[in-house]
């Protein structure tokens, strides 16, 4: 009976080992984007991107010689549900990874978790700025990179002298708004001249707010749309600016959030003209553009799948993740994270994306001009990769603010003016 107990043990210690050594021959890679609910038109693609270049790597032999896995929950355009759904990753699945988050009232949420358990988020979409953390590596455009950019080409470019701010309520929409505002102050551009206005999430019925811009915007001025209309209210909104006959040459809308996936659900031919500032489009000509999309299309297998802006940034920051990984030897959160300072990839644009101190990536600014096929011709764009800025310049409370997660500063908010660290370090 002594023996049998004795080999009954043995045998479950052994399984036990068998079991920890299995779990510990993969890389575990968390993707935590919304698969239903508002977002769900936006999101999907990011989860779908993801577990495409988990695929490609795989083929490569993985990444120091294991095999990565992923590890995808649904947070359905909960914002709470993100910050619970994080927490679960990091405690009961152990990922070493994050890929995530499209809004940043979703990475708002994730943040506290991220930064307590000590994991690594990759968030590829642009954002307000005014944020930098230890965990969080920002591969979409900061507003240097997207907002004032698209504001000083409609500015110089097109003689735009009336604003509408139009933006979905929460805090990506009103904190690039209020760096907007101030900006165009600064410019000379009065208050009257400025028309802001917010929407609650999947908003539908857009007829009064659509009249009441076309009411502002018949005065003279030549008036824009600068929006930040996030999710799948943007349909409904382009439907209603063809219904009321608002043409781009009468008032040209600049959207940061509407890209080629938006784009594939609407009939584009009353909104050709129409604008987007983003760091890609599609129609990108570089070798390695060509090669993503013959990618995606072969992994989504739908010729008319498109590819877009936040897939780019996906793609960079997996991309710099391997680099990262593979330079420090380990998937620790730590020793990746200094890895990834300086390290460099191509984007798909033809240039290359390089990861600075900051946490935020250089990129170039295209502006973009809707066709009828769905696609963007690029009618602007920068002289090369600008740098992301973590703190606005034109925030009274920021622009003395700097960023650099290397010794010995390790800050996110260090203030150039009192020589201190005013955040958590």
């Amino acid at each position: 009976m002594k023996r049998f107990t004795k080999a009954l043990a043995a045998s479950a210690l052994l399984s036990l080992t068998i079991s920890v050594a299995t779990a510990a021959e993969t890389i575990k890679v968390g993707v935590l984007h919304s698969l239903s609910g508002t977002m769900a038109i936006s999101e999907t693609t990011l989860k779908d991107t993801v577990l495409m270049l988990i695929e490609e790597q795989n083929k490569k032999g993985g990444v120091l010689g294991k095999k990565l896995e992923p590890v995808v929950v649904d947070p359905a355009s909960n914002w709470p549900l993100f910050a619970e759904k994080m927490r679960g990753l990091l405690t009961k699945d152990k990922v070493d990874v994050t890929f995530g988050c499209w809004t940043s009232v979703s990475r708002k949420s994730v943040l506290p978790v991220v930064e307590e358990l000590n994991g690594l988020l990759f968030y590829p979409v642009q954002y307000e700025g005014e944020e930098s953390s230890k965990n969080v590596f920002y591969t979409g455009a900061a507003p240097n990179q997207q907002a004032i950019p698209a504001v000083d080409y409609l500015m110089n470019e097109m003689g735009v002298k009336k604003w509408v701010l139009a933006g979905t309520d929460y805090v990506y929409p009103r904190t690039t708004n209020k760096i907007l505002e101030s900006y165009l102050k600064a410019k000379g551009v009065p208050a009257s001249n400025i028309m802001i206005n917010y929407t609650p999430f999947g908003h539908s019925d857009w007829q009064s707010i659509v009249s009441d811009i076309k009411k502002f915007g018949s005065t003279g001025a030549k008036t824009a749309v600068v929006s930040t209309i996030n999710g799948d209210a943007n349909v409904p909104f382009y439907k209603e600016l063809g219904n009321q006959g608002i043409s781009s040459s009468d008032i040209p809308v600049v959207a940061f959030s509407v890209g080629e996936e938006e784009l594939s659900g609407l009939d584009t031919k009353p909104l050709v003209g129409h604008l987007a500032a983003w760091n890609y489009f599609q129609s990108a000509e570089s070798k390695a553009n060509d090669e993503f999309i013959k990618s995606w299309k072969t992994y989504i297998k739908d010729d008319k799948r498109v590819t877009n802006d936040p897939m780019e940034a996906t793609y960079i920051g997996f991309k710099m993740w391997v680099k990262a990984v593979e330079k420090a030897g380990t998937t620790n959160v730590d020793k990746v994270s200094d890895a990834m300072i300086g390290i460099t990839v191509p984007n798909l644009t033809g240039g290359t994306a390089k990861m600075l101190k900051n946490h935020h990536l250089t990129k170039p600014v295209l502006i973009g001009e809707i066709q009828e096929d769905g696609q963007f011709e690029t009618v602007w764009e920068t002289d090369g990769e600008i740098a992301g800025d973590a703190w606005s310049d034109f925030l009274p409370g920021s622009k003395d603010l700097i960023s650099d997660w290397t010794k010995p500063m390790n800050c996110g908010s260090y203030n150039t003016v009192t020589k201190k660290c005013v955040g958590a370090k």
